[in-house]
């Protein structure tokens, strides 16, 4: 056996290399991470999923603000969910059967009355702000708004005899659900809106005091605009005329979380879509 003997400068020779061929590996190592995609709660920029593996699970990156909590705002005066009363008595739809729908256009529970308007999807998704943004599967949001005059049925005279506009609906299992409906119209003193509570299960959203949101959101003036350029909206026409997001009491202090996004028309019918995050 050959024993190889330089001496000790060959010997220091040999480990400088070593430690500049690891930092050479290691340069690569970070330099090819820096091109990975990088993956959050939510979607990608380019609304693209993103697969990690065979095995890995997708995962969507949230859009700008999503996993900021929507702002906690007034239900308003016509919640009908059992917190105010109305002619004397306590309104509330929560517990009564037939509100869990999708559809909501019509009234339920013995009421007959249909509301007439512009078509619209409500689709939302609830993301966990304080677990990560992840989806709230199995959570349920109870919506209600005014018909295409600007009344709410139960509350508004001329309809205290319907509970149209109004349903509960529980989210899948990517935290998603919709509704049907029709576009709501603008009555004087406020931007149009659709209201909305949050509850943690579908049973608990029989009662109000369960909920942990409540909140609103609104549409983009373009689409509002055109939307009320249909039949049946020329009192939304005149009323949207003297309002706006700054004065709204409400919006006035932004609406970035809380501006559905809208894709359609008012002939074919309009898609509002809103991630909303709380705290699941």
């Amino acid at each position: 056996m050959e024993l190889h003997d330089h001496g000790l400068a060959s010997d220091l020779e040999m480990m400088r290399r070593q430690a500049a061929e690891r930092r050479q590996v290691l340069r690569w190592l970070l330099a090819g991470a820096a091109t990975l995609p990088l993956i959050s709660c939510g979607g990608s920029s380019d609304a693209s999923d993103t697969t990690a593996g065979s095995n890995a699970g997708t995962v969507t990156i949230p859009t700008a603000g999503a996993c900021t909590v929507i702002p906690e705002e007034t239900g308003g005066p016509y919640p009908a969910d059992g917190t105010n009363t109305h002619g004397g008595s306590i309104v509330n739809v929560l517990n009564q059967s037939g509100v869990v729908r999708g559809d909501i256009r019509a009234s339920f529970n013995g009421a007959t009355g249909m509301a007439a308007g512009v078509p619209l999807t409500i689709q939302l998704q609830l993301l966990n702000a304080s677990g990560g943004c992840v989806s709230l599967a199995g959570y349920a949001v109870y919506v209600w708004h005014c018909d295409r005059d600007g009344l709410y049925s139960l509350y508004s005279s001329g309809v205290t005899a319907q509970n149209y506009l109004r349903g509960v609906q529980q989210t899948d299992s990517t935290g998603n659900l919709s509704f049907t409906t029709i576009f709501p119209g603008c009555y004087a003193g406020r931007m149009p809106h659709v209201h909305l509570e949050v509850y943690p299960s579908q049973a608990k959203a029989a009662s109000a005091s369960n909920r942990i949101k409540t909140s609103q959101f609104t549409f983009p003036m373009a689409t509002l605009n055109e939307a009320y350029a249909a039949s049946g909206y020329t009192a939304s026409v005149r009323n949207l005329a003297q309002i706006s997001y700054a004065s709204d009491n409400i919006f006035s202090d932004g609406t970035s979380l809380q501006m559905a996004s809208v894709t359609g028309n008012a002939t074919d019918g309009y898609v509002a879509t809103l991630v909303i995050a709380v705290n699941g």
